[in-house]
């Protein structure tokens, strides 16, 4: 960032016969939002290379985890570490469905369905709140009343 502000300075300076104040305050601003910009890819980067750090542990989620009547959750690797794609049916109602983009996070995995942001954290039948999942060992809560369990 501060090597661009630099350049944009000398720029300035070296042409500063041929620019009045208007201008070169324009191109100090220019200089100045693309600084600004580079570092905020670089930070965005940053986060997703510590996501992807956490990845290899995410991974081994991939696979079909199944609820309670006939509600099912499958997470599928997606096309960088990381990132999943999420085919789930969380309601018996017909539009409870959808395939997904998800993310790891430090705590599991998340995505956006259309009722709300779901955030799938590791656990056993008992926290999810469903007796028929009661005893389970390997399951995903989304919430209290909602998990999936791997036989």
């Amino acid at each position: 960032m501060r090597v661009l502000l630099g350049a944009a300075i000398l720029l300035v300076a070296g042409c500063s016969g041929e620019m009045d104040n208007a201008q070169e305050a324009a191109l100090v601003e220019n200089a100045i939002a693309s600084a600004e910009a580079i570092a905020e890819n670089i930070t965005q980067e940053a986060r997703r290379e510590r996501v992807a750090a956490r990845a290899p542990e995410r991974d081994a989620w991939v696979g079909k985890w199944t609820g309670v009547e006939g509600l099912y959750l499958t997470i599928e690797k997606g096309d960088r570490p990381g990132l999943y794609r999420i085919t789930n049916k969380w309601g018996l109602d017909e539009d409870m469905n959808g395939t997904y983009r998800a993310f790891a996070t430090s705590e599991g995995i998340a995505f956006r369905r259309p009722d709300r942001r779901v955030h799938l954290e590791a656990g056993n039948g008992a926290a999810s709140g469903l007796k028929w999942l009661e005893g389970k060992r390997d399951c995903l809560i989304v919430a209290p009343g909602e998990g999936y369990c791997r036989d």
